[in-house]
């Protein structure tokens, strides 16, 4: 994607932390990380629940390829895009909650609507 934030990571390494990020939403509900890596998230989070949404053979091979767990896979088509299915966009919420302790970071929770 050539829009993508470039979160001082190279490509396979800012490629593998949104993987993880997304992971982690999918099965927590909610993540607490800086706010331009919550926005990220939150573009490839929603991306994949209008994935689960479709629900056919080729988008869960599509999630497969992007998800780590197959778990995850199974509950983003079978619990989570169901909850979503009157819903045009806006799955995910990022609230700001101020400086980080150590370094001064902007922290946010980006969690599941």
């Amino acid at each position: 994607m050539a829009t993508l934030r470039k979160l001082g990571r190279r490509s396979d390494h800012r490629d593998a932390m949104l993987r993880n990020q997304v992971q982690s939403l999918f099965d927590h509900g909610r993540i607490t990380t800086t706010v331009t890596r919550a926005k990220e998230t939150q573009r490839m989070a929603e991306k994949m629940i209008t994935l689960g949404k479709r629900n056919t053979l080729h988008t869960k091979r599509q999630a497969m390829a992007y998800l780590y767990k197959r778990e995850t896979v199974d509950k983003l088509f079978n619990e989570l895009a169901p909850n979503y299915s009157e819903r045009n966009g806006g799955y995910t919420r990022v609230i700001k909650i101020g400086p980080r302790q150590g370094d001064g970071s902007e922290m946010a929770i980006l969690e599941l609507v």
